[in-house]
């Protein structure tokens, strides 16, 4: 079981809650287990662009991706990123 956080954003779409424990092998899995993973995953089931990943406070990147096995994982945070000009 690993937890997985949601921003602020995300939260409203589900009923505000930020922390979901879910069981999942990896860690695509896991966000895909969300009730808000249509807001994560593009139509083509891509990470979308403006959101970051992090396992136990690292870039999932750093992790093998979205493949990468939960096993021993704590949290993934998923951070919205803000962006302007």
């Amino acid at each position: 079981m690993v937890q997985v956080v949601v921003p602020n954003v995300l939260a409203a779409q589900a009923q505000g809650r930020r922390r979901f424990d879910v069981e999942a092998e990896t860690v695509g899995d896991a966000l895909r287990a969300l009730p808000v993973a249509d807001l994560i995953f593009n139509e083509r089931g891509v990470l979308v662009e403006h959101l970051r990943v992090y396992v136990d406070a690292t870039d999932h990147r750093e992790h093998g991706g979205l493949q990468a096995p939960t096993a021993g994982a704590r949290e993934i945070r998923v951070v919205a990123m803000v962006s302007g000009g």
